[in-house]
């Protein structure tokens, strides 16, 4: 016979739905407190914190201290007039006049640029000899007109020189005289003209500044700072926009500190002493007719060198996020082991970027460390 619904085995059944349900109730009860009790007395109620893991890396880091600079051209070049005459034809301020070009004209007659160390200072012919001879027969061989090979003005060399004037449309003497070229020791990058189209000049009165086509910084290193820079040691340089970044080598560290009265915004004080240091911008796209791409049309425009200040090649490095402070001094990480965590204390090194040297026992190359979730 059925038994009624109230009956001794639905009793039981209901019996034991409701221990499960307080059972249930007791674990949830639970578990809520022991979130208070790691929480405190009157804490806000926080969500947990979302965690990942990282590996530990080895990696080179380095910090770098920052130098305020200029970016502009090397070599300043000032020309000057060798001749009387009336100005013909003149070059554009940022124009690059190569070898055998015309640099500027007097009396209609081109002066062309010659590469070369040293101005012309005398009138060159058949049976000059000295270290002007050579640089003229090398630039004569380098145009393709021949000539001698060595520092005397042969036979060989009058006729290149015939051929080079035939060339530029200038009367055919097969001798040079004073001022019929400009020398340079490379292509000229026109920076400023001076002289003025029609004017008549005179020996020895400025024509037009020029630079080389190689881009550098210039930059003042407070003393301070001075032992961090040697030349030939490499750098990075942050361009004017503020965020390309083109690596340098240092080309040259004055060895005369001079006085600084102005304020600056790097880490030298209003008037700490500096000293002048030169670097050369390295890497593809850098060089020269690279102004316009690199530092845009700016000459003298503002650029920041890094300098590295220290460094720690191959060294074994976590996040700085995963390090935990630890009550007593110090700092450690949380090893992840599966689903087991430990703490395992560490000594720090140096901190590069988003990452920290450490050194632990347990804590080797590519083991798990806990970082909070991104």
């Amino acid at each position: 016979m059925d038994e009624p619904l109230d009956g001794p085995r639905h009793a039981v059944r209901r019996g034991r739905r409701i221990v499960a349900g307080c059972a249930a109730l007791a674990v949830v009860a639970a578990g809520g407190w022991w979130a208070g009790a790691r929480r405190g007395p009157g804490s806000a109620q926080a969500a947990p914190v979302a965690v990942a893991t990282a590996r530990v890396v080895r990696t080179d880091l380095s910090t770098t201290v920052q130098v305020d600079g200029a970016l502009g051209y090397a070599t300043p070049t000032a020309m000057v007039a060798q001749q009387v005459g009336l100005v013909t034809a003149l070059p554009a301020a940022g124009q690059v006049v190569s070898r055998g070009q015309t640099l500027y004209e007097i009396d209609g007659r081109p002066i062309p640029l010659f590469y070369g160390a040293r101005p012309s200072w005398r009138s060159l012919s058949e049976g000059a000899a000295g270290a002007d001879v050579g640089q003229l027969n090398a630039n004569l061989r380098a145009l393709g007109y021949g000539g001698s090979a060595g520092s005397l003005f042969t036979a060989a060399t009058t006729v290149a020189v015939d051929r080079w004037q035939r060339a530029i449309g200038v009367s055919e003497t097969g001798s040079v005289a004073v001022g019929n070229v400009a020398y340079a020791p490379a292509a000229l990058r026109v920076a400023t003209v001076t002289a003025k189209l029609g004017a008549p000049l005179q020996p020895g009165e400025p024509v037009l500044d020029g630079t080389s086509t190689e881009l550098v910084v210039e930059a003042a290193v407070p003393v301070s700072q001075e032992r961090l820079v040697a030349a030939g040691d490499p750098v990075s340089v942050t361009l004017p926009d503020g965020k390309t970044t083109v690596p340098g080598v240092v080309a040259f560290v004055s060895p005369v500190a001079v006085n600084a009265n102005v304020s600056s915004t790097d880490n030298r004080g209003p008037n700490e002493p500096t000293v002048a240091m030169t670097v050369t911008l390295q890497g593809a796209g850098v060089g020269a007719g690279a102004g316009a791409g690199v530092g845009g049309n700016l000459d003298q425009a503002p650029v920041t060198v890094n300098v590295i200040s220290a460094s720690a090649p191959g060294a074994l490095a976590v996040p700085v996020n995963a390090l935990v402070a630890l009550a007593g001094g110090g700092y450690a990480v949380q090893v992840a082991e599966g689903w087991s965590r430990r703490l395992v204390a560490v000594e720090t090194g140096l901190f590069g970027g988003s990452l920290v040297q450490v050194t632990g026992t347990g804590v080797d190359l590519g083991t798990a460390v806990v970082v909070p979730a991104p």
